[in-house]
């Protein structure tokens, strides 16, 4: 259904430095730079970070969330502790599992520009 996702940053690099030890954790390669954008390529879609092209700020979105499908909870936990220690902050409840129909194991946080990301490991009946 999707082509790919893109945010918006204020800082380029501080962007490019955390998504690329954060989505690491998942395998997935360091951005390619495209003047104002980073992209994060996979075989499943692409994740993208920009600067706004309208010159004003980047603001995150009130009631979005982008999700990262880990392997394992064991994956899920790297990428969350990736995230703290490159920047962002830990938010919602621990990493841990939920249930609602399905059984998750869940972890939020917000990158250093306050985008609302999780990444999300569906636990086996």
């Amino acid at each position: 259904m999707f082509s790919h996702v893109m945010i918006g940053t204020n800082d380029l690099e501080k962007a490019k430095a955390f998504y690329d030890k954060l989505l690491g954790t998942l395998g997935v390669e360091p951005a390619v730079v495209d003047r104002h954008r980073i992209f994060y390529r996979t075989k499943t879609g692409t994740f993208s970070v920009s600067k706004p092209i309208d010159g004003k700020p980047a603001t995150p979105a009130n009631g979005g969330t982008i999700g990262f499908l880990a392997k394992s909870q064991e994956e899920a936990d790297a990428w969350h502790a990736a995230g703290i220690a490159n920047g962002g902050t830990t938010c919602e409840e621990p990493p841990g599992v939920r249930e609602g129909g399905v059984k998750m194991y869940l972890a939020y946080l917000r990158d250093p520009d306050g985008n609302k990301i999780c990444a999300l490991h569906r636990v086996p009946a």
